[in-house]
């Protein structure tokens, strides 16, 4: 049994080419609202009351930095830091000068066999100053963070058997959708075959469907390209629009998710590989639909 149990997923960390046009995207075409600037080369936004939910750093390969998970408390936090060293997994506790910076309390990174993708735990992070105000959007959370993997079987079993993610969902055996346990939400994270590691996309999820519209024709206007929606996932019944970001990595706003109770759940489904089950709209995604952005391998 798996000694740590999850809160939420926390905040994503991104490279980007220039960091001053994706300020200004995520800014005012996404909805995000920039809380603080490190320097020249990072950002910290936020879409909750917390100090930061995404952080941009300036890099010259575009794509997933790291991903982090809140733990419901310090204990779970301790156990999770034994449960890694146990299973020999590489881990780094992080020095307390970027703990600072983060606004996070104790804070380490591992990583998996068979991905490249840094992960992170954390328990606390401090609230940012003052009150979360939506702009163009009403964005509730940061939803979810889907990779592609080379090794996607083998990431997984480790995650499902060794990390406490649950299975909600299979779409054939191309994508999985996991939840983060005991959280609630249908998918938090999940794994798409790949012929290498990178970035599928990443999702925030909106208070209101007319924020998927509006987005639509937002992004239209702004000459943003929308690769995917407005449509239908009959998967977790989610209301979604695909739009890329100027790296052309893949963002999502999504409306409405069907959510698990912690005893009693059902049983996770093998959903044929059908485009209905992606779209029960009839739409398609384009070609650059969860195609963009590299994994940073772990250094550590």
């Amino acid at each position: 049994m798996v000694p740590f149990r999850y809160r939420k997923p926390g905040y994503v960390a991104l490279n980007v080419s220039n960091l001053e046009a994706s300020v200004a995207f995520y800014r005012d075409l996404v909805g995000l609202q920039l809380e603080s600037r490190q320097g020249s080369d990072v950002a910290f936004f936020r879409c909750s009351q917390d100090h930061h939910n995404v952080v941009l750093y300036q890099s010259s390969a575009p794509g997933i930095k790291r991903m982090a998970f809140e733990l419901e408390s310090d204990a779970d936090l301790e156990q999770a830091a034994l449960y890694i060293d146990q299973m020999g997994w590489p881990r780094q506790e992080v020095d307390p000068e970027e703990t600072r910076q983060l606004h996070q309390g104790r804070t380490f990174r591992f990583s998996i066999p068979d991905s490249t993708l840094t992960f992170e735990f954390y328990a606390h992070m401090q609230h940012g100053a003052g009150a979360y105000l939506p702009t163009v959007s009403k964005i509730e959370r940061l939803g979810h963070v889907v990779i592609r993997c080379e090794q996607r079987d083998a990431v997984l079993k480790t995650l499902n058997e060794q990390l406490n993610f649950r299975v909600s969902d299979h779409f054939g055996d191309l994508v999985a959708f996991l939840r983060c346990f005991p959280n609630p939400l249908h998918h938090t994270f999940g794994v798409s075959r790949g012929e290498a590691d990178g970035l599928h996309h990443i999702n925030f999820m909106v208070t209101d469907v007319d924020d998927v519209g509006c987005a639509m024709n937002r992004m239209r206007k702004a000459g943003v390209e929308v690769v995917y929606g407005p449509g239908r996932h009959a998967i977790s019944n989610s209301i979604f629009i695909y739009f890329l970001d100027p790296d052309g990595m893949t963002l999502e706003y999504s409306f409405g998710m069907e959510e698990f109770p912690e005893v009693g759940s059902r049983d996770a489904r093998q959903l044929p590989i059908r485009p209905e089950i992606l779209d029960s709209w009839g739409g398609a995604p384009a070609p650059k639909f969860g195609k963009g952005g590299v994994i940073e391998p772990a250094t550590f």
